[in-house]
């Protein structure tokens, strides 16, 4: 299979690399808003679980425009490494100000075990909404990822106690086989004295099936909504490379490689021909280890593809 072989697959990635986005995650958030009208008087906005930065890009080109607006901040947070976006306000803080809108994008490595994919994801929306009751303002807005299990409604039932309005939507850029959809929850209100403490968690870890029966009043419906034209691209569908019969098609690399992937070390193995073979003795390997520099940076080592 050629390099060409993604951008025939997904349309949404091969859009990305010719828009210039890091991640084919940045149409989700441009979807998000065409339904929601996010954006609309935001000047101070957190985006959680950043890297590689696709939602802090849109939220650049999106809130500060084309005359670079220096009243606009954004401020992008992630413990994995991501390459600096071009403008100051990514690094700044909002000076004792509140936060107009917090979104989060983050998911864990899945395993292929859902019920365990589902719970970490679920731990980490509830880690991000422990952030926002920290710094968003009364009125403000929040978006989430969310996978959507059995689970679901104690989910909805937490994030109904800080806002009036909590929708589940699913952008046309997410695949349909796919169960991630994203909660955006609206107009930040929460109950009157509660103060936000980071060594509580949000979510009683009682994790039984009584616990779990949500019945009655506590029993949380939350509205579903696809969000996308139907005349857009289909995530799912297989595009031919010549979409367009007057532009010819020309492969173009991501916008921004994986700075540091975590098969980085079997690419530079694979490179200076020291992976393990059977007639290796394993001293000899690990003497050629100690001496490789794994911190390259070089871009050949990493994968042709982006971050979903």
């Amino acid at each position: 299979m050629g390099r060409s072989s993604k951008d025939k697959r997904d349309i949404y990635y091969r859009l990305a690399k010719e828009e210039g986005w890091r991640a084919r995650s940045a149409f989700k958030l441009l979807q998000l808003d065409e339904e929601f009208n996010l954006f609309k008087g935001v000047s101070r906005a957190v985006d959680l679980c950043a890297a590689p930065g696709s939602w802090s890009q849109v939220l650049s080109r999106k809130l500060r425009g084309k005359d670079k607006s220096e009243e606009v901040k954004i401020v992008a947070v992630d413990l994995q490494a991501m390459a600096p976006l071009p403008a100051q306000e990514i690094i700044r803080h909002f000076e004792g100000q509140s936060a107009d809108l917090v979104v989060c994008d983050g998911a864990p490595d899945v395993t292929g075990l859902h019920d365990v994919d589902e719970y970490i994801q679920a731990q980490l929306l509830l880690a991000a909404l422990n952030i926002t009751t920290h710094v968003l303002k009364p009125g403000g807005n929040f978006v989430a990822k969310i996978f959507r299990g059995k689970d679901v409604t104690l989910l909805y039932s937490q994030l109904k106690i800080f806002f009036s309005s909590v929708t589940c939507a699913k952008p046309r850029s997410s695949r349909n086989s796919s169960i991630e959809a994203f909660v955006v929850c609206q107009n930040y209100s929460p109950p009157e004295g509660y103060v936000p403490n980071m060594s509580n968690p949000l979510l009683d870890h009682s994790y039984d099936v009584d616990f779990n029966q949500l019945e009655g009043p506590n029993r949380i419906i939350v509205p579903f909504l696809a969000c996308g034209d139907l005349s857009a691209f289909d995530s799912d569908r297989t595009y031919p490379l010549q979409l367009d019969s007057s532009k010819e098609y020309q492969y173009l690399p991501p916008t921004q490689p994986p700075i540091r992937p975590p098969y980085q070390q079997a690419c530079q193995l694979r490179k200076n021909n020291l992976l393990a073979k059977e007639d290796s003795p394993s001293g000899a390997l690990d003497d050629s280890l100690s001496a490789l520099d794994l911190k390259s940076t070089d871009t050949n080592t990493a994968t042709q593809g982006t971050t979903d």
